[in-house]
């Protein structure tokens, strides 16, 4: 069974002044945006009640529908966020690096976690407890602001993901992300597989494939193994688009 962040007593322990692991989670926690306006002995104190966790490749941090125990910040490794449906569909809703914070929706809202949360390599996570963030925007409406500010954008990152899954097929939800990660230039190394590639774009393998192939025999890819050469970009972004 997977250790919990909240039930591991050695990470659980508040440490003291002068913890060099302290030390190192304070300018971690300075690197979260709405921290960065607190004076550095404030932000020590957070990270002093800090609890932490490490995890490896494919360890679960949280699981949906669990109950929220506070803001996660991750330090160092990726974070992956999604959905699982009852059949095993998945949905992935975003990928995070560190000073990425997770969880902030139902560290207000009192509900579960609303997608679970899994590393992706090796990863350093912070846990603050609940309280603590609540305490600490009642004595710095700056840091519940900025707080507010980062769950809206989160709203509005969600909100495109529905409009994808709603108003664009699978071909044009496949051409605009290769059209994003090829970034302007003549080829790109995919480095999903087929089934990752399906999770991010809220669909399943077989239709990626099939979109993959639509897309080049209409002459905008050229497929080589995991490298795909961009071979029309116009006509790659007019398929995006729908036309």
């Amino acid at each position: 069974m997977l250790r919990d962040v909240t039930t591991s007593r050695a990470a659980s322990r508040p440490r003291r002044a002068g913890d060099p692991t302290a030390r190192g989670d304070t300018a971690v926690l300075a690197r979260v945006g709405y921290f960065r306006a607190l004076p550095p002995g404030r932000l020590a104190r957070l990270a002093r009640r800090c609890r932490v966790r490490a995890l490896a490749a494919g360890e679960t941090l949280f699981e949906e529908g669990a109950p929220c125990a506070g803001l996660f910040v991750v330090a160092a490794g990726r974070i992956e966020i999604g959905q699982t449906s009852l059949r095993g569909r998945e949905q992935v809703l975003r990928t995070e690096g560190p000073g990425a914070t997770l969880s902030e929706g139902p560290l207000f809202d009192g509900g579960g976690y609303i997608a679970s949360a899994v590393a992706l390599e090796q990863s350093r996570v912070l846990l603050l407890p609940r309280a603590d963030v609540i305490a600490l925007c009642r004595e710095h409406p700056d840091v519940a602001l900025a707080l507010l500010e980062s769950l809206a954008r989160r709203v509005r990152g969600f909100a495109s993901i529905v409009s994808d899954l709603a108003f664009h097929s699978v071909k044009e939800r496949v051409a605009r992300y290769l059209q994003s990660a090829a970034a302007g230039e003549r080829a790109l190394d995919l480095d999903l597989t087929q089934t990752q590639l399906a999770a991010r774009l809220g669909t399943v393998r077989e239709l990626v494939a099939r979109a993959l192939a639509q897309l080049e025999r209409a002459g905008a890819i050229e497929r080589s193994g995991k490298r795909i050469a961009i071979r029309d970009h116009a006509r790659l972004e007019a398929l995006a688009l729908g036309e």
